[in-house]
């Protein structure tokens, strides 16, 4: 697996945990749906991306998004 699968698997799993959170607990959970959404769209046109950096000290291979 590569970083940007892991990142774009990552995302894709908080995205859903805040929605059933946000279901089931508090809708205040579905601002990290929206977090997660603006962290995406800054990632795209910045090229910086904080969960890339962590899946890359962990030792997860460079894709040819997140070099």
């Amino acid at each position: 697996m590569t970083i940007d699968r892991a990142v774009m698997l990552f995302a894709g799993f908080m995205v859903l945990l805040s929605l059933a959170l946000g279901f089931y607990l508090s809708p205040y959970w579905y601002l990290l749906a929206a977090f997660v959404g603006v962290n995406l769209m800054q990632a795209s046109m910045t090229g910086f991306c904080p969960a890339a950096r962590v899946f890359k000290m962990l030792g997860v291979k460079s894709g040819c998004a997140f070099d």
